[in-house]
């Protein structure tokens, strides 16, 4: 980091939100004043073109009103601005403004201000070019060696080099071998131009070549060209410098020598006219945008080079001669003669702060106190050390490692689910075996009280639901945002899920809360729901006999089933009230009876692991009936024996999956070296000079083959199947621990 910051000569703040790059910054005398100042011109990309012409009363000053000249929506994106001798009859210096279809060419005026307004400038459309192909960049300079003129180069995004000679289209021509365009840059020494191709390669164009090669409208060689007419154009000079170009730019010594810097990635160059490396420097950090310029020493190059971390270095040659902190990154630099004061360094960065600025440093007023010498007691150090150490570990006992904060007030999530099903189902790629799997609507909704930080939402369902996209990322910039998004649930394959609670989950972090380290703390917040049971199960028909079957006692009178589950009623079964079936999507059945007498519910189904859901969805469904009904002593029991015999074993049949599994990825191993073994036996046979039998190397090989093939797909099917019955083992420790839970205490104890 440097030590010296730039010394802010002027700065303003361009537009709001608007984006510029490195050819939205020129300096020149572009109203042709007779002082032979200086004027900053900036366009951005959001249409606006602006002229300043800084006056700042003191050092530091920010932009005042006067010294704005000219402000104007030109309504198209601004690419380039360049400002040069354009316009035929006259050696005045006019602007040229390079938008994506279009050209124009305008002469700017300056106007004495008669009162405290200041001056102004006037801005008038000499002529313009409507561009056939969408513009990239351009470049400017005497073609051919004319005298008191500028023509202009424009570089299209596919490849294409459009002349203009002032008012009037000279001619294009395509690249060869083009695919992405690059910088462009005119040498005037050898009338060449210089750009860097997607092939990472410096390449330099004869302007003589271009004029005389095929026209661009007749790209399809004929049978004279294909003879060595010399009408196709060809490349005076390559170097290849190994990575992609930033900028490029061309620097005179005098009549005699030029050289030509090229910024890459992560490093610069410096060639000769012929393309020979003159000396390149390797950069430690990634650039930005660069400035080559004469040096006051004789033979000798100085460079502007800026980059991400918000510094500008100055090198003579490859020595690093200062390096300066600014207060942003910049896209574009440049140096100009400012109000009188020589080599003032104009930067802009992509978000539009401009800054004029000198290179200096600020005298530390600091001064060290002196220290006063003291006899320590350590005694008494040590006693204080003790009292600290158990305030913190009072503190840490009381409050935890974390402080304790308010995270619930920083952003509030909410979970609507939708109680309907989508009218256009939303599930794809379904293993289910039913015609149509429905699907359901989930809302999130998001209401932030401060700035927050990379607030990203996760959504997780438990397998085999699916969700159309369980990632959400949000900026909240401001306080009091709302944000909503929308997603949908539906059932992937054919088993039951192990849970219908759903959990959104979102992680941020606030700008001011951060630890010693200076990174932000980051905080995590959470919101379940419920997901609808008809989403995963249908109405059946009820079974009167079945397999497994538990009771469930309750100290209420039995409630309807048809009140219970809405959702599942018959409106032509009145036996409905007290039994009703359950079908689920993979095809499990499950009957629920109430008894019209007692205080109990029966759930009774063919396979154990099916109950759980059924009856933790009943529960759920008496509680929140009686919670409705004002009842606070609801309670449920389950009296009968736990059913242990079956959880061990799908344990051991999860044990056995496990342990084929694990049995045939080794089979799969040997196989796999014994096949590699015979490659290495027949590779030896064949390039032995001497032919040998191959003593049926060939047949074990093939027969080698087959079995890993076979091998592969057995070892694929395991897998689902051990991930099938983890799912089951997850129904039984549910279904345990609900059991055990509403257990009495007096059969827990025996």
């Amino acid at each position: 980091m440097s030590l010296f910051k730039a010394r802010d000569w002027w700065s303003t703040i361009l537009g709001d939100k608007e984006e510029f790059d490195q050819g939205c910054l020129c300096l020149a005398n572009v109203d042709n004043s007779g002082n032979g100042q200086d004027k900053i011109i900036v366009g951005s990309f959001m249409g606006y073109l602006r002229i300043f012409s800084p006056h700042p009363a003191k050092t530091g000053d920010g932009a005042q009103a006067e010294d704005l000249l000219l402000e104007v929506d030109l309504r198209d994106p601004v690419l380039q601005v360049e400002v040069g001798k354009f316009v035929s009859g006259t050696e005045m210096l006019h602007l040229a403004v390079l938008h994506s279809r279009k050209l124009c060419v305008y002469s700017v005026s300056g106007t004495l201000g008669n009162v405290e307004h200041g001056n102004q400038c006037q801005m008038k459309l000499m002529y313009e070019h409507n561009l056939q192909r969408t513009a990239c960049n351009m470049t400017y300079g005497s073609f051919g060696g004319v005298k008191g003129r500028d023509l202009i180069c424009i570089q299209s995004m596919d490849g294409m080099l459009m002349v203009f000679e002032q008012e009037s289209y000279a001619f294009g021509r395509f690249l060869p071998g083009f695919l992405l365009p690059g910088p462009l840059a005119y040498s005037s020494r050898t009338d060449s131009f210089l750009t860097v191709s997607s092939c990472q390669q410096v390449e330099s164009y004869k302007y003589q070549v271009l004029a005389f090669a095929t026209d661009a409208d007749k790209r399809q060689e004929t049978e004279q060209q294909k003879l060595g007419s010399g009408k196709r154009l060809v490349v005076d000079w390559t170097l290849n410098i190994g990575e992609q170009a930033l900028d490029i730019c061309i620097v005179s010594f005098n009549q005699s020598a030029s050289s030509v810097f090229v910024l890459g990635e992560r490093n610069f160059f410096c060639l000769k006219d012929n393309g020979q490396i003159r000396f390149m420097k390797k950069l430690d950090w990634s650039p930005s945008c660069f400035l080559p310029y004469c040096s006051v020493s004789e033979g000798t190059i100085n460079t502007l080079i800026g980059n991400h971390n918000n510094m500008l270095h100055i090198y003579q040659d490859v020595t690093l001669k200062w390096a300066t902190q600014l207060p942003h990154i910049p896209v574009a630099v440049r140096v100009g003669c400012l109000h009188d004061l020589k080599g003032v360094i104009v930067t802009l960065s992509d978000d539009g702060h401009l800054q004029c600025s000198y290179l200096g440093t600020d005298p530390s007023l600091f001064q060290a106190p002196n220290v006063q010498s003291r006899e320590l007691n350590y005694d008494e150090l040590d006693v204080e050390m003790k009292e600290l150490q158990k305030i913190i570990k009072d503190v840490n006992k009381s409050q935890g490692v974390w402080p304790m904060t308010e995270r619930e007030d920083d952003l509030n999530v909410s979970v609507v689910v939708s109680p309907n099903f989508d009218s256009v189902s939303q599930a794809t790629d379904v293993e289910v075996g039913t015609d149509l799997v429905p699907s359901v609507t989930v809302k999130v909704t998001l209401q932030n009280r401060v700035i927050l930080q990379k607030a990203k939402l996760s959504v997780y369902v438990q397998p085999p639901l699916e969700l159309t996209c369980d990632q959400f990322t949000f900026q909240f910039m401001t306080p009091d945002l709302t944000r909503t998004v929308s997603f949908s649930v539906y059932l992937k394959r054919s088993y039951t899920p192990s849970e219908l609670e759903g959990n959104a989950v979102v992680s941020y972090s606030r700008p001011t809360d951060r630890n010693p380290d200076g990174k932000c703390i980051p905080r995590v917040i959470q919101c379940k729901f419920r997901l609808p049971l008809k989403l995963i199960c249908l109405p059946g028909q009820p079974s009167k006999t079945a397999s497994h079957k538990i009771t469930i006692d309750t100290n209420k009178s039995p409630v309807s089933l048809l009140s219970l589950f809405p959702g599942f009623a018959s409106q032509s079964d009145d036996d409905q009230v007290n039994v009703m079936g359950f079908h689920f999507l993979g095809g499990a059945r499950i009957t629920v009876l109430a008894s019209k007498t007692s205080q109990r519910y029966r759930i009774q189904s063919e396979q154990f692991e099916d109950l759980w859901l059924i009856t933790n969805e009943l529960i759920l469904r008496l509680q929140e009936y009686f919670e409705k009904q004002g009842v606070k002593d609801f309670a449920c029991s389950f009296s009968g024996s736990i059913p242990l015999q079956e959880y061990f074993e799908l344990i051991d049949h999860h044990f056995e999956l496990r342990i084929n599994g694990e049995k045939l990825e080794e089979l799969l191993s040997e196989r796999a070296v014994q096949f590699r073994a015979i490659q290495r036996r027949l590779l030896a046979r064949f390039k032995d000079k001497t032919p040998a039998p191959l003593q049926h190397l060939d047949t074990l090989l093939d027969g080698t083959y087959k079995q890993v093939s076979i091998i592969s797909l057995i070892v694929s099917a395991p897998a689902y199947r051990i991930f099938h019955s983890s799912t089951k083992l997850k129904y039984y420790l549910n279904h345990l621990t609900i059991l055990l839970y509403n257990k009495p205490s007096q059969t827990l104890v025996a």
